[in-house]
């Protein structure tokens, strides 16, 4: 599984470091290495909605506050389909 998270300007003010560093965290508590990659990117157009986030193919918009949900919902989630 990728997880691209939006590093450009208008999305690091908003708050994308804090999210990298819950992905990073939970991807640690959760022996996820190796299955979960953890990228940067610039600009995904979402800069209006929030944090551009990319799982895999399918792009979110988040907000710092709901990155733990994000990562159990989706990714942890994701990973027992």
């Amino acid at each position: 599984m990728v997880v691209t998270v939006c590093v450009g300007s208008s999305c690091h003010l908003k708050g994308s470091k804090q999210i990298i560093d819950v992905f990073q965290k939970k991807i640690g508590e959760n022996a996820l290495d190796g299955k979960v990659e953890l990228r940067g990117s610039f600009c995904m157009g979402q800069c209006v909605n929030g944090v551009g986030v990319k799982l895999d193919e399918q792009l979110y918009s988040l907000q710092p506050e709901e990155a733990e949900r994000f990562f159990s919902e989706h990714i942890l989630g994701g990973m027992k389909k």
